[in-house]
């Protein structure tokens, strides 16, 4: 049974031809030369947008785009709307000089029915992060509706995202409501057996998630650095490795939770090691996870990739979030491409975390071949957690 959506959606609400409405989306989106460098997120955004077009509504959108301390030319969003307008057809798509201000209340009433006002990255105004009531006022002049589709920042209490819907009505958009409904169902009501594979470097990033899923899972796989944590928690050998020394005492912890669990926690039985942290170091692979001084551990070995493989094949429900080693670099990318391949032909439900897991992906062509690729990294771990977000529980209830 499908996980409830407790808030109002799109769904719920009559859009009139003419009427204004703010979509807080994700346009965080990586620069090259100033151009968009992968325009996942803008894309997962057209969907919601063509609705409200069809709708005849006149759209403004609102996104941050990095951690700038105000205004700061290098995360203007402009790169991200002249992407926008492409992947439209090149239809009226206008990027607004500032956040609020005069300008851009002029800007949004002019606009048609189906026209698109893009308002600067909301971080270049000072009471964003802060969740300024007087900012959110200001932006809440602009519509008549307020549509949250912008789950990757559901996690922050902003004005952009919590403080504008004490203003307007405020509903989810499509992206937000199928990313909480399907990572709520991972932890409450998955097909079984639920397998999950974590990966990434620190413990301390991943704690909350292997505390839950330790609770809930049936197996969990354990790679990428942060597996040295639970070696050196275990008295072995890690070499010149990168160990989180705040996550050994975690990890301790988790292998002692695990053997009173009904979750099989299970860690790499073999590695590929190298001398170096760079493509051209020199590299082995070692049967064995214990790691002589001098080398390091870069990558599960391939009875690991073996192993993790059978177990996601026979799972109802898989859930992979952190590489499985430097997959960068390409002689220690195969265990991370495994564990992608082996997700992408998995008979059950498959559900990908954002980040690294969603780049590895795409570098592999298999983006396209999961049931769900989450464009939220923060939101989606705390939201797998356990705890609320602030972006979602602001919204209007159903």
């Amino acid at each position: 049974m499908a996980a409830r959506f407790a808030k109002k959606t799109l769904r719920d609400v009559a859009v009139e031809p003419g009427q204004a409405v703010l979509v807080r989306v994700d346009f965080n989106v990586p620069l090259a030369d100033g151009e968009v460098a992968d325009d996942t997120r803008i894309r997962a955004a057209l969907p919601t947008i063509e609705l409200l077009r069809e709708r005849g509504a006149r759209i403004v959108l609102c996104s941050h785009l990095g951690r700038p301390k105000g205004q700061d030319p290098a995360t203007s969003l402009a790169p991200a709307t002249d992407r926008l307008r492409e992947l439209l057809g090149g239809g009226p798509v206008y990027q607004a000089p500032e956040v609020v201000g005069p300008e851009v209340r002029r800007g949004a009433a002019r606009l048609d029915q189906g026209e698109i006002l893009v308002l600067e990255n909301t971080r270049w105004a000072p009471g964003e992060t802060k969740n300024d009531p007087a900012l959110a006022a200001e932006l809440a002049e602009l519509a008549d509706l307020y549509v949250d589709d912008a789950f990757a920042a559901a996690h922050r209490a902003h004005a952009s995202t919590v403080g504008v819907t004490e203003h307007l009505p405020s509903v989810a958009g499509p992206l937000l409501e199928r990313e909480v409904r399907t990572l709520t169902e991972v932890v409450e009501d998955p097909a079984r057996p639920l397998v999950v594979v974590l990966g990434g470097a620190k413990v301390t990033d991943k704690i909350g998630l292997i505390d839950r899923f330790l609770d809930t899972a049936d197996s969990l796989l354990i790679g990428g650095a942060m597996c040295f944590s639970f070696f050196r928690g275990q008295g072995r050998s890690t070499g010149d490795s990168l160990v989180e020394e705040e996550g050994v005492e975690l990890a301790r912890r988790a292998l002692l939770k695990a053997e009173d669990s009904s979750c099989r926690l299970l860690l790499p039985s073999d590695l590929v090691v190298a001398d170096g942290f760079h493509a051209r170091a020199a590299s082995r692979e070692i049967d064995d996870v214990s790691v002589e001084p001098g080398w390091m551990g870069l990558d599960i070995g391939p009875r690991t990739r073996s192993d993790y493989a059978i177990e996601i094949a026979a799972a109802g429900t898989v859930f992979w979030n952190g590489p499985m080693g430097a997959f960068e670099l390409e002689p220690f990318a195969a265990g991370t491409r495994a564990i992608g391949e082996a997700v992408a032909v998995a008979p059950g439900v498959t559900v990908v975390g954002g980040g690294d897991s969603a780049a590895a992906l795409s570098r592999f062509g298999l983006a396209e071949r999961v049931t769900h690729l989450s464009t939220g990294g923060g939101a989606a771990l705390e939201l797998l957690e356990g705890r609320s977000l602030p972006g979602v529980e602001a919204l209007d209830d159903a």
